[in-house]
């Protein structure tokens, strides 16, 4: 018996629909080995050297396999192609023992789709661990835990207890926060439109002010009210005359198939996912077989899987609807493994509506998203006939209007994209067009947007930092922590405490959130991969400069300096000085009498707003007073402020609830 071990169980029950009685496929549920949790786990002494443990959650599953391991002649390891999946293949031949020369031979496979030929082609090709992607592994891991467990502690003193830091996560919270600034510091001008409406055959159409004389106009030409005024004055009584007319044909190309980073901002554009979910969606759609590996930063597609999509084409749409020859995508991204397949179907004829009734609602959506846009790789180009009509009045002012017709779908027809269809009715040369409004329209520059989950991974991977297993956790992770939030818009806010620790960092530990210092690092573990550099190397000249800065820092800043201001207000309980102070969850209210006094209140909307005093006595106990709190989660609840010798609690506000006696007592963290 052959026993081959993969990470989930669910890919586990796929494989083993493709194989016969001589396997039996089993789970490892993840990762059975990392650093220990109470302890950095490093040896710095011993240039770097990890101490791994077994996790406790997979000690049960390690005797298991061990077990199954002595019963095989051989141990095949399925685990993931990508650097994460060689380094739980690697500790999983150390904690079940394959390499003590007991175990007869253990192999290695790899494959990017869980298909039938594919698992039969790997086990017809194994090879063993690749070391250099396993060490590229461990220098992250090793880099990450160096970082979290040193810098994370000097948070905790100079700032508030749970707070972390980490290499990637930083940078992206920098990102968020410097648009923040962005957005603060913008200031508005005013600029205006003129635009004309005519009349032609009972159909009206728009054109715009876009020339004056020899000049022509940018968006931002006319600055003022009194211009525009100016020049619709000018252009009252004025003919109109159709100056030139000029068509051409347009012709649009299907966009790349899927990498992990494109799918996850389009997934948030189209249906609102998170990066997170995105990926939860797309690992299951991977472990049932319907898509292929979604960590990728290829856009590469095999000769297999395009000869079935253009074949699937040209029987389901006819070869009008078929790119003339394969259609072959480059990436742009020097990190990009282009040995990997860019993240699409498995099969072109697994159409999304036959699997409708095997997939929740939420699957499907991703999965017709994939399969569309991966058949639409090799589909003929959509075909547009772009018009520009120029109009003149007087001598000196021409408005342009302009028109698009599609002609032909072409790919759009299996990937719809929003196209703004303008027909201008039939025009002349010389034709004297009936004006039926001029008018002009006030704008104002807009700041820049915040940035969403999408447009962050976007910006992360332009500036190469990250790699498509570290997008989704990062942009959890900022989230967790609270250094960010989603506004109404869900577009990434940061909160008062994300400002503060991105700020003590930007000053005082540039290289951890300096972006280039990140991206290079990033080059730095791509070259371990291709063996080009060793490990040590890279962690010993990070790790020299970085101790001897965070030793100086731990020194030099004092935490009252950094998380306290004074005010002018006086404690409602004891009539000492309130102060602001910053703590996990952003700035309140506190006594300047702590720890005698525990008196605290929310600053609403994280304004200098006095904090609220007359929310009366406590319902429970009367002596204490009723005061606004924040669960270890950040939420907002109304609590007395004698706890934790009286429990009262509420969620509502009780101004809302006036003249009604609540004796609520449950836990706000339950």
């Amino acid at each position: 018996m052959k026993l081959i071990i993969v990470e989930s169980p669910t890919k586990a029950r796929t494989i083993s629909q493709f194989l016969g009685s001589g396997f039996k496929v089993e789970s490892s549920y993840g990762h059975v080995r990392d650093l220990p949790e109470k302890k950095l786990g490093i040896d710095l002494e011993k240039d770097f050297e990890p101490q791994y443990t077994i996790l406790p959650k997979a000690k049960k599953r390690v005797a298991e396999l061990k077990s199954e391991a002595k019963k095989s002649e051989k141990i095949i390891l399925a685990t993931d192609e990508d650097r994460e999946g060689e380094a739980i293949s690697w500790h999983l031949i150390q904690a079940l023992g394959l390499n003590d020369g007991k175990i007869s031979k253990t192999e290695r496979i790899v494959f990017h789709e869980i298909t039938k030929s594919a698992i039969e082609n790997a086990l017809k090709n194994p090879r063993e661990i690749d070391m250099q992607m396993v060490d590229a592994q461990q220098a992250r891991r090793i880099l990450d835990r160096l970082v979290g467990y040193k810098l994370s502690p000097f948070l905790w003193k100079k700032v508030a207890r749970g707070l972390s830091a980490g290499r990637v996560q930083s940078v992206a919270v920098r990102l968020v926060a410097e648009r923040e600034r962005e957005i603060e510091k913008f200031k508005p001008e005013e600029f205006h439109t003129i635009s004309a409406k005519f009349l032609k055959d009972s159909r009206e159409f728009l054109a715009q002010l876009i020339k004056i004389g020899d000049k022509k106009l940018d968006k931002f030409a006319v600055k003022t009210a009194t211009e525009a005024e100016k020049i619709i004055n000018d252009l009252k009584d004025s003919d109109w005359n159709v100056e030139s007319i000029v068509k051409k044909e347009m012709r649009r190309q299907p966009l790349p198939p899927f990498t992990t980073s494109t799918l996850q901002q389009t997934a948030f554009a189209k249906f609102g996912f998170s990066a997170k979910q995105t990926m939860m969606l797309a690992q299951q759609l991977y472990e049932t077989g319907l898509i292929t590996y979604m960590r990728t930063d290829s856009v590469n597609l095999s000769q297999e899987s395009i000869a079935a999509a253009r074949e699937k084409i040209g029987k389901t749409f006819g070869n009008n609807y078929l790119e003339k020859s394969p259609r072959i995508y480059k990436t742009k991204s020097k990190s990009a493994q282009e040995a990997h397949e860019a993240i699409r179907s498995t099969s072109p004829d697994a159409e999304p509506e036959l699997l409708r009734p095997k997939l929740t609602p939420q699957q499907f959506k991703l999965y017709d998203l994939i399969w569309r846009r991966f058949v639409a790789t090799q589909m003929s180009n959509a075909i547009f006939e772009a018009t520009s009509v120029d109009i003149a009045a007087k001598s000196d002012y021409v408005f342009r209007a302009t028109g698009n017709v599609l002609k032909f779908d072409g790919f759009l027809k299996v990937y719809p994209q929003k196209i703004s269809e303008n027909l201008l009715p039939p025009l002349e040369e010389r034709e004297n067009l009936a004006l039926k409004e001029l008018k002009s329209e006030q704008h104002f520059t807009e700041p820049p947007a915040r940035y969403n989950e999408a447009s962050l991974i976007k910006a992360l991977e332009e500036h190469g930092i990250g790699r498509p297993s570290t997008y989704a956790p990062t942009m959890a992770t900022i989230q967790t922590r609270r250094y960010v939030i989603k506004d109404e818009q869900k577009r990434l806010k940061p909160t008062d405490i994300g400002i503060l620790v991105n700020d003590i960092l930007v000053e005082h530990f540039p290289k951890i959130i300096d972006i280039e210092f990140t991206a290079r690092m990033e080059e730095d573990l791509d070259d371990i991969a291709d063996g080009k550099k060793k490990w040590q190397p890279v962690i010993r000249e990070f790790w020299g400069p970085f101790k001897e800065n965070l030793e100086k820092k731990s020194e030099e800043l004092n935490k009252k300096e950094i998380t306290m201001e004074k005010t002018e207000l006086k404690c409602p309980q004891c009539g000492k000085d309130l102060i602001i102070r910053m703590g996990r969850y952003g700035k309140f209210y506190a006594c300047a009498g702590f720890p005698s006094c525990k008196y605290t209140a929310t600053i609403e909307g994280n304004s200098d707003k006095e904090p609220q005093t007359d929310l009366g006595s406590c319902h429970k106990c009367d002596t204490g007073k009723i005061v606004r709190r924040r669960t270890k989660k950040g939420r907002t609840f109304w609590g007395c402020s004698n706890w934790p010798k009286c429990d009262w609690a509420t969620w509502q506000n009780p101004i809302e609830k006036e003249n009604k006696t609540d004796n609520n007592t449950e836990d706000p963290d339950s």
